[in-house]
């Protein structure tokens, strides 16, 4: 029998399941390796529910297996911690040659986060990267490009992770900075040529909706602004419930003020910023969630890099009518980057909100995406590096936003993938005094954590360093793929 699972053929079990509140993480359903044919399942499910005996949980477990597997914490000795993450790197590393569940399968070995999180992730791999090539491990890199070169093949772009319930979004769009790391840890340009047909594939994927849009409207992930200037914004094609939060996302319905409460939850998904005030119209509660309202400073950052490495590589093609046309739609992107974005008053990038015709108002450490990718003039640039210092630089590392909201990508919490982007954009500009205070204050904060804990986390608090961080849907993580990525890096520079 095929063992891969569709959420959608098990939904009436399924739904009973994820609202019962069986398990204590709505993820453990939807992780699942069904034992028998789903139509079999099924079939036991509606003959047996109604029978006065009938118990949920222990009907799941027999009919279902749990393949959970945990990082072994170090209870001996307490490694280095450079040790410690070598260790780390094959405990996290995985391999799905056939697909389980709702796991879908890879050609390649690949390393997930750690914690709950046992598939492969889009835009955590490309931060597991950095500390692969501190560690050497360049076929673990190569195998990283090989499965999203796999996955964008297949559907057309890398899914959020690779499980079935994934496939209505993707994440910000890493796969081009990904060639730029492995051509630098292997010194070959012909991988911009080798990947060239999948790099299209993916810029297609974000771009689809465009031809027919009128200024003033959206299609799927694309916006044409009042004065007619293309721009992205996050999107997941589907308006449900994510089955790896079924219950929490419909109580949240209940009370939101919104169209599209659904879609606008996985479209802050496919951003990696799950959640945010950044999302919200009130700045507070997430029944206000408005990011299909929004196009977004880091994606449109990201998809200037796409567009930056096409045309390199149409040039290195020869194929001239291409590399006019890429070069033409990075540099209309850079500009409306500019235009859109920066706020010279304030003296930050921010998000622009669509509807309204003007900025948000949320302070975020996407700020960082433009000077990261070298789009800022000096003049910005310094601006900016004393915002980062003012508003956003703690003692345990840079946070995300500046507004304390209870979500997990707010104030107080320092997360690893932003302070490699702020460590790389200060030094990209001369701030070297900024960049080693970033690196120093988050490389302590994750050294200090280990030392008490014997574990690399999800995300620290910047605030309080003798605290873990909280917030979300769910406990700190440990393991953790992007913070051994990161911290390897920075260490190193």
């Amino acid at each position: 029998m095929s063992n891969q699972l569709y959420i959608q053929d098990i939904q009436s079990l399924f739904d009973e399941v994820q609202r019962s509140k069986i398990f204590e993480d709505q993820k453990t359903m939807t992780d699942a390796v069904p034992l028998f044919p789903i139509s079999e399942i099924n079939e036991k499910y509606e003959n047996e529910k109604n029978a006065g005996n009938f118990d949920l949980k222990s009907f799941v477990i027999a009919n279902f297996d749990f393949l959970e597997t945990q990082i072994k914490t170090n209870t001996e000795q307490q490694l280095p911690i450079e040790q410690h993450i070598e260790k780390l790197w094959d405990q996290l590393t995985r391999t799905t040659l056939e697909e389980k569940g709702t796991l879908l399968k890879l050609p390649k070995p690949y390393i997930v986060p750690g914690g709950r999180f046992n598939e492969f992730f889009y835009w955590d791999s490309y931060f597991v990267m950095l500390g692969l090539q501190t560690s050497g491990r360049i076929e673990m890199m190569e195998n990283i490009v090989e499965n999203c070169s796999y996955l964008i093949q297949k559907f057309g772009f890398v899914p959020n992770a690779s499980r079935t319930h994934f496939l209505s979004r993707s994440q910000p769009p890493y796969f081009s900075l990904m060639l730029d790391l492995l051509s630098e840890s292997t010194n070959d340009g012909e991988i911009y040529s080798k990947y060239y047909e999948i790099l299209e594939k993916e810029y297609r994927f974000w771009m689809d909706g465009e031809k027919d849009l009128e200024n003033d409207s959206a299609s799927k992930r694309v916006i044409k602004t009042k004065q007619g200037a293309i721009l992205n914004r996050y999107y997941d094609s589907k308006n449900t419930p994510r089955p790896e939060s079924y219950s929490i996302d419909i109580e949240d319905a209940e009370n939101a003020s919104v169209k599209e409460f659904y879609r606008n939850i996985r479209a802050a998904c496919e951003s990696g910023w799950d959640f945010s005030s950044r999302w919200f119209a009130d700045g507070d509660a997430i029944q206000t969630i408005e990011t299909l309202d929004i196009a977004q400073v880091d994606l449109n950052c990201l998809l200037w890099h796409l567009e930056d490495t096409l045309a390199k590589t149409s040039k290195l093609k020869n194929l001239s009518d291409k590399h006019q046309y890429f070069c033409q739609r990075a540099e209309n992107r850079k500009k409306a980057i500019d235009q859109y974005f920066w706020d010279e008053k304030g003296k930050i990038y921010r998000d622009y909100h669509i509807k309204n015709n003007q900025k948000t108002s949320s302070e975020s450490i996407a700020t960082l995406y433009p000077l990261f990718l070298n789009l800022s003039n000096a003049d910005q640039a310094k601006a900016l590096s004393e915002t980062l210092s003012k508003k956003f630089l703690f003692s345990g590392g840079l946070v995300t936003t500046t507004k304390n909201s209870g979500q997990q990508w707010d104030f107080p919490n320092a997360w690893a993938p932003y302070q490699w982007l702020g460590f790389l954009s200060m030094k990209n500009y001369g701030f070297h005094d900024v960049a080693e205070k970033i690196k120093n204050n988050w490389c302590s904060n994750v050294e200090r954590v280990y030392s008490n804990t014997g574990k690399l986390m999800e995300k620290y608090n910047a605030l309080d360093t003798e605290t873990i961080a909280g917030g979300g849907e769910y406990p700190n993580q440990d393991g953790f793929g992007w913070t051994n990525g990161v911290y390897l890096k920075l260490k190193q520079n």
